[in-house]
């Protein structure tokens, strides 16, 4: 048979689609060409599929062999491409069973001794390769990640010949997929390591029951990154879409892959000094930014004001959507993006301002400048704005007479508050669309009158005045109440600390 076809997959953002690689044997002088708009990486794949195909002792044509990608305008990039065109080229050389290909797809770069080496994106293409009804061969470092999905029927392989032995039907590869542990280590920090904070510890719970974004000030010291690095640890485990939706966005990165945490909720801390591209994504060939690595987590921006205003302006539409489209001009990638916004400054240039010691010096105009670096828009987009002070001697060295509240114990609450949530519309109450707030959030003509007056005296956006009625139903969700009282309003208001600074007109 001078033709032979092998399905294997392409990467385009977290997408895999299929590419069919067709290889064609005709008379004439010996040549190798690949079609189907390749790459440098893939035009090179010649010169590793002959050295692999040589070593392990089978002969390479000496003929016109013709490869084509299709479809041709889908761009071919990476190693991934090695295993397919040499199965190609020994299907249609006879040195393998042609019919063994059609309900299999492969991925894998391939050395010059045959090794097969692993690939960026399983995940993705292992997904796909299910929906299609097919079997997939992969490199044995990418079988953990690709066997995350159930009946999936993933085929590792460590060499070249594994993978033709058992398509010839002489020694089959046989896979038993472990079982996902969920880490639930010592590595992971607990909130019984913090002294004190009852307030931060109460509004970082009411963060994770509703997935609402936060920001908090404090002097240096406070303890503010040391409470935002335990939030992950409160929140409910993803559930396997949520968790195959992050893996997915981790496998397509540069980012390690560990099959013990998938179901933890992600947390990523990028410095300040960070690019917008770093942030949202980007490239010649788009791949996802801190904002789609924390998608189903946290992204914690610590030092807020020393991030480029421009950068931080970039995060105000994937606030709103949950996702981010980025376009380029030979491709447009869709990335999600639905993270939950932990942030953490001081209160002042200096860090000082309202601390006991009385040590700031900073004027109204430079706290005024200094705060200014936030936008309004991207403030209006956080919930809560929550005020850290220094805790006591005695409190630090002692702590709670009797202990303090494990992760475990908030977790308990958090997730039995999350699960009235999506029973109730189906998603977290930060991200309630207006139809289902104003169905779900009834207050009483007090409440109304409360709210009214706050908006009046804080100035308070729209946008704002819905967010605190989604934050009172997370506060009445804790408290296992259907109706929001006035209570959880006021708790809420109570939230907006830099609104109630803006109209005092900056120290407070």
């Amino acid at each position: 048979m001078s033709l032979a076809v092998v399905y294997t997959r392409g990467r385009q953002g977290i997408e895999a689609p299929l590419v069919t690689v067709e290889v064609h044997i005709s008379n004439g002088l010996p040549s190798l060409s690949i079609v189907g708009l390749p790459e440098t990486a893939v035009k090179e794949s010649k010169d590793r599929v002959r050295g692999a195909l040589l070593n392990c002792r089978y002969e390479f044509p000496l003929q016109r062999i013709t490869v084509n990608m299709a479809p041709a305008d889908i761009p071919k990039e990476g190693g991934r491409f090695d295993l397919a065109i040499a199965l190609g080229i020994l299907a249609a050389s006879g040195q393998l069973r042609a019919q063994a290909l059609e309900g299999v797809e492969c991925v894998g770069e391939l050395s010059l001794g045959g090794e097969l080496r692993p690939i960026k994106g399983a995940l993705p293409v292992a997904m796909r390769a299910r929906a299609a009804g097919r079997a997939l061969i992969v490199p044995r470092e990418n079988a953990a990640e690709a066997a995350l999905l159930d009946k999936a029927q993933i085929l590792p392989a460590g060499h070249l010949l594994e993978v033709c032995a058992h398509l010839n039907g002489q020694t089959r590869i046989e896979f038993e997929p472990p079982a996902p542990v969920a880490a639930e280590g010592e590595d992971t920090p607990d909130f019984a390591d913090v002294h004190g904070h009852y307030h931060a510890k109460r509004a970082l719970e009411v963060a994770a029951a509703g997935r609402h974004n936060l920001l908090m000030l404090g002097p240096p010291g406070t303890g503010k990154s040391m409470l935002a690095s335990r939030l992950p640890g409160i929140m409910p485990p993803l559930s396997d879409e949520e968790a195959l939706e992050s893996a997915a966005i981790a496998s397509v990165s540069e980012q390690p892959f560990d099959p013990r945490a998938w179901r933890r909720p992600p947390f990523r801390s990028p410095h300040h000094t960070a690019s917008a591209p770093a942030l949202v994504g980007g490239g010649g060939n788009p791949k996802p930014g801190e904002i789609s690595l924390a998608h189903n987590g946290v992204l914690f921006l610590d030092e807020l004001p020393e991030f480029d205003r421009k950068v931080l302006e970039v995060l105000r539409e994937p606030l709103e959507t949950g996702a981010i489209t980025i376009s380029r001009a030979a491709r447009q990638v869709d990335f999600p993006a639905k993270f939950q916004l932990v942030a953490a400054m001081n209160p002042c240039p200096c860090g000082y301002l309202g601390d006991a010691s009385g040590r700031c010096r900073c004027s109204p105009e430079q706290i005024l400048r200094y705060r200014g670096r936030i936008s309004g828009p991207l403030l209006d987009r956080v919930d809560m704005h929550l005020e850290v002070p220094r805790v006591s001697h005695e409190m630090l060295r002692h702590g709670t007479p009797g202990g303090e509240e494990t992760s475990a114990t908030l977790r308990a609450r958090v997730t039995k508050a999350r699960a009235l949530a999506l029973e109730r519309t189906g998603r977290p109450n930060a991200w309630m669309t207006p139809q289902q707030v104003k169905r779900v959030c009834a207050i009483s003509d007090e409440g109304h009158r409360l709210l009214e007056h706050a908006i009046e005296k804080l100035g308070l956006s729209h946008r704002a005045y819905h967010r605190i009625l989604k934050l009172a139903r997370t506060i009445a969700d804790l408290a296992g109440t259907e109706q929001i009282s006035v209570a959880h309003l006021s708790e809420a208001i109570g939230y907006r600390k830099l609104d109630r600074g803006a109209a005092k007109g900056g120290k407070a």
